[in-house]
């Protein structure tokens, strides 16, 4: 045990580390019409198509046909996000960088089942749509610095498909000034052009200034980023309910585990049978192991809630799933008692159980590969600690997806590993 233990600890977390990382899924709509995406400015034309396809390479798009088609597949699980981009998106950039007027806005919409999952995708997301936003912002800005530096200096334009020569502000304040000197004294026209070489000074210095900073905008698009349900667990508060559970589960495996294999260990468990059925022996332990860990599990949660928001109004839903979570990992605690017969035995298997569990159920989807994240979510549904954190989660915040189906899990599971240990109870009493 001392050295295989070790070795596949070391393996879980040396795969979990050096596999590539997943591309998270995401469910993307476009209301832009093939061949609408070009903005064109001036003599420049940008495809925003093409920085489209920049994101697409960090992330597995899920392509959808509506809006509530791309949030229904966050809804049901299939993407961890949506990305969605109205089909006046193209029109409100041209309208911002013709008039200044447009607001263009790509919602961004999460799921909110597991922090650990919302923050990875999110981080991955926004990154990827920041640099396309600022890849498109420098472009347009280039242009835009660009045909100001046409209207300082003058130069060719192409409008309405005809080449145009743009006399420029500083050509035209030269020639001006060169006809005010040219009048005669005390001429009528001079003070009407001595405005225009003014206006034409004020409008030289206030776009020489205004290029620099036009150029240092890197956002024109809004992102609106919403949580599925319009409301999300704090990774603070889920913290609190990952140590929560953690505890739960060691508490619980440790003492049905301990209590039931100390039974044979004193040879008291020959004479409990002649007064007990094995399944009442069985359920005496797995409910004294959770009434035991429920108390030191709301204790601590309590505590806790002194420095995290936890809703109190929700106390019943707290000591609700804490205790169907705690009922699943007492009745592993006595499969595990009932197979080892022996309390030293039983502890340490409880132990080493109780790493691996918490730690494949903590590995978010989106950070291992195809293969093993589903291996990994195999394993998750076959022991309690995912089910009992959900619930748990739920419970605190009531974060959807509910907690109905968390605690029908845990009920599953708990009746399977009772018929494990019934099963080797068989055993039990044999030298």
């Amino acid at each position: 045990m001392l050295v295989l233990y070790p070795a596949v600890i070391g393996a879980l977390i040396g795969f979990a580390v050096s596999n590539p990382t997943a591309k998270p899924k995401v469910a993307i709509y476009t209301g832009v019409p093939i061949g609408h995406s070009v903005v064109t400015l001036g003599g420049q034309k940008i495809d925003v198509s093409r920085y489209a396809q920049e994101l697409y390479a960090s992330i597995t798009p899920i392509m959808t046909s509506s809006p509530a088609q791309a949030v229904a597949d966050v809804r049901s699980g299939e993407a961890l996000a949506a990305l969605i981009i109205p089909s006046d998106t193209v029109k409100q950039i041209q309208s911002l960088i013709a008039t200044g007027e447009g607001n263009p806005i790509v919602r961004v919409v999460l799921n909110d089942r597991n922090p650990l999952e919302r923050d990875l995708v999110q981080q991955a997301l926004q990154t990827r749509v920041n640099a396309v936003q600022t890849a498109i912002s420098s472009q347009l800005l280039k242009t835009i610095a660009a045909d100001l530096q046409l209207v300082l200096t003058g130069g060719k334009i192409s409008f309405l498909g005809h080449s145009l020569d743009l006399l420029g502000l500083r050509n035209t304040r030269t020639i001006v000034q060169g006809a005010v000197t040219s009048l005669p004294a005390g001429s009528s026209l001079a003070p009407a052009l001595g405005q225009v070489v003014r206006f034409a000074n004020v409008a030289i210095d206030g776009l020489a200034l205004a290029a620099p900073e036009i150029t240092s905008v890197g956002t024109p698009l809004t992102i609106d980023q919403t949580e599925l349900s319009g409301k999300t667990t704090p990774t603070a508060s889920y913290a609190i309910a990952i140590a929560a559970v953690v505890l739960l589960m060691f508490v619980t495996l440790l003492l049905a585990s301990g209590m039931l294999a100390l039974e044979r260990s004193e040879n008291a468990y020959r004479r409990l049978i002649g007064l007990l059925r094995p399944s009442q022996l069985l359920a005496e332990k797995v409910v004294l192991a959770t009434l035991c860990a429920l108390v030191l599990t709301v204790a601590m949660s309590a505590i806790l809630s002194a420095f995290v928001a936890i809703d109190w109004s929700r106390f019943g839903l707290w000591v609700l799933a804490l205790g169907f979570g705690g009922l699943a990992f007492a009745s592993l605690g006595v499969a595990v008692g009932a197979l080892a017969r022996d309390v030293s035995v039983a502890s340490l298997l409880a132990f080493m159980i109780s790493l691996p569990i918490a730690f494949i159920a903590l590995v978010p989807a989106t950070a291992v590969s195809g293969g093993l994240a589903t291996a990994l979510n195999v394993i998750s549904f076959l022991f309690p600690f995912r089910a009992a954190l959900q619930a748990v989660s739920n419970a605190f915040n009531g974060i959807a997806p509910g907690i109905g189906l968390p605690l029908l899990h845990l009920v599953g599971l708990t009746l399977v590993f009772a018929v494990l240990a019934r099963a080797a109870l068989t055993r039990f009493a044999d030298r």
